[in-house]
Order: structure tokens, then C-alpha cells, then sequence
């Protein structure tokens, strides 16, 4: 068994193919590249958004559809396979991320009040 690891927002983007931040190419872990957010919105996304769950995944144990989560991020990973919650700004992307041992947010859970702290303790039981 592999111990559980969990990136939270950059970290979440060092576990892509390649980050256009920098031209950086990541760890490769989830096979998806890491892209600006295209003009439009405000960038960076800051601020309150719904997450909507796309897999059955223990890291969302307890978590209803469309609770809300905290978000600071400009850089955004796609859809994936890997995807198992995405959010909507400007362009749909993936959320929370989930492959072998390695989960990752995009979203802050140290931030997201009640629904962070039930995410971080989800995380710490696996």
C-alpha cells in the first residue's frame, strides 16, 4: 500500500504533464496540461464556486452536489480521466483530481470552511 498524497492548488498543477506558467514541464502524474485562463472573467479566479462531483470518490464522503469551495488561481488544469470534480469559470475545469495514491484540488480546503475541513479529514482517513 502507498501512502496518500495530496496536492492543494499549485500542487495540484505540479502533478500535470506540462504547466504553460513558465513552459514548465510537471511530474506527469495526471495526463493533462496546466493552461493560463483565457481573457474574459476576472483572472485570477478568486472567490466562492461550486464544485460538481463527478465521480464517486472517498475524498468527497459527506460532500453534497454543488457545495461551495475557495478558489485563488489564474493557471487551470483540463478535464481528464482523472477529473473527479470540476468547476465552472470561464471554462469548465477540473476541481479535484484522483489517480493511484495521488489526489489534488485546485480549490483551497484549508479555506473552504466546513467543507474543507470534512475534505481534510476524508483525506486523512484514507
Amino acid at each position: 500500500l502507498r501512502q496518500p498524497v495530496l496536492g492543494i492548488c499549485l500542487g495540484q498543477q505540479l502533478m500535470c504533464q506540462f504547466s504553460e506558467e513558465g513552459n514548465t514541464p510537471c511530474l506527469g502524474i495526471f495526463d493533462v496540461p496546466v493552461k493560463k485562463f483565457p481573457p474574459g472573467d476576472i483572472v485570477p479566479h478568486m472567490g466562492w464556486n461550486s464544485l460538481t462531483i463527478k465521480a464517486r470518490n472517498p475524498l468527497f464522503q459527506g460532500i453534497s452536489a454543488q457545495d461551495d469551495v475557495y478558489f485563488v488561481h489564474s493557471y487551470y488544469c483540463g478535464l481528464s480521466a482523472c477529473t473527479i470534480a470540476e468547476c465552472d469559470y470561464i471554462l469548465p475545469f477540473s476541481a479535484a483530481m484522483h489517480q493511484d495514491n495521488f489526489y489534488a484540488t485546485q480549490f483551497h480546503p484549508e479555506k473552504s470552511a466546513s467543507v474543507g475541513e470534512r475534505i481534510l479529514k476524508n483525506f486523512l482517513q484514507l
